[in-house]
């Protein structure tokens, strides 16, 4: 079941291990994202299998989502259905299975912001209570997962996303003209990403625009729709070069040259952690906690000075150990897969 950019980067190395594992997989997507940089291109950059339903949705609507995902479901009779992440498309992916009695497994099961505003803390809890099959990042989350009492089996596997980072950001360097194309130079530059509801809306949006106005380094901001035009009202620096969003190899070309990220995105916040950026980020709380603890991204939510402050002082920690994984996330899930259909 996937829908947005991170579910379907995320699914890719899934994809092939369940190919490997000779575990028959059909797409799901739900059309949650449905603006070409945000959704196609990412089934031609990654080569990612034809989904078997797309269901052009076009909504963020849960309840709008569910009807077709059941009908699937219906027509299908899966032995499981997998869902990635904490979007309204995994909620409606987990609901949808619970009403039809279908297993369900869901990727990156136990992490917490314990930021009660953020709808996508309410979505990771109702998910792993729902789910059958937990495969977490890491063993924080696995443990968040027994003190929560959880029924389903909790399997540590690594974060997936790490699988694809760490095998395409090498051919996104060679590939990629961003930085061309962009007139930037490795280390010279920062990339910026605003997506959430609550940074797009007032106040929150004027602050983080104002922070980034004072700084002085050019930064690459590919922006969201819902975030283009939010900014219509906005006047930005000369040294921020607002684009179209981009696709995957593009923006791990930057991302993973730049001097620092500066983002709202749970997914970006580690792929800078595996490049070896420093990250700010512009939310009062994350669900990676450890790469705040380790010093290599900062927390300012929507807070101008303490946006230029850690942008200035911002360094990658000397000691950088391993997070989420070894980028082998997927050959476990799909071994514990395997395992559940008795293969």
């Amino acid at each position: 079941m996937v829908g947005n950019r991170p579910q379907f980067v995320k699914s890719g190395p899934v994809s092939v291990a369940l190919r490997e594992a000779g575990i028959d997989e059909l797409i799901v997507h739900t059309g949650q994202h449905y603006d070409r940089e945000l959704s196609e291109v990412f089934f031609e950059e990654l080569g990612l299998g034809e989904p078997a339903y797309r269901l052009e949705a076009r909504t963020r609507d849960v309840d709008a989502m569910q009807p077709g995902i059941a009908a699937a479901l219906a027509g299908e009779q899966p032995d499981s259905v997998l869902v990635f992440g904490d979007t309204n498309s995994t909620l409606a992916g987990a609901r949808a299975a619970a009403e039809a009695g279908v297993p369900l497994a869901h990727v990156e099961a136990g992490l917490r912001s314990r930021d009660w505003s953020m709808p996508e803390e309410h979505a990771r809890v109702e998910v792993d209570r729902l789910a059958a099959l937990l495969f977490c990042p890491d063993e924080r989350s696995a443990a968040v997962l027994r003190g929560e009492g959880v029924s389903g089996r909790i399997e540590v596997v690594g974060d997936v996303m790490a699988d694809a980072c760490f095998t395409l950001a090498p051919i996104a360097r060679d590939r990629s003209g961003a930085l061309q194309r962009f007139e930037v130079r490795p280390s010279q530059y920062c990339v910026s990403t605003v997506h959430r509801d609550a940074n797009v809306a007032e106040p929150r949006l004027t602050r983080i625009v104002g922070g980034l106005n004072r700084l002085d380094e050019t930064i690459v901001f590919p922006a969201h729709p819902r975030t283009r035009e939010a900014l219509a009202g906005h006047r930005l620096g000369p040294h921020i070069v607002l684009t179209e969003p981009l696709g995957y190899l593009d923006l791990a070309a930057l991302a993973s040259q730049a001097r620092v990220v500066l983002t709202d995105s749970g997914g970006l916040q580690k792929e800078a952690y595996w490049y070896g950026v420093p990250c700010v980020t512009m939310r009062p709380s994350t669900e990676w906690i450890d790469t705040v603890e380790l010093g290599a991204n900062t927390l300012v939510d929507d807070d101008p000075d303490r946006l230029v402050a850690a942008v200035r002082d911002a360094r990658m920690p000397e000691d950088r150990p391993l997070l989420y994984g070894d980028g082998r996330a997927a050959g476990r899930l799909a071994d514990a897969l395997a395992r559940l259909f008795g293969r």
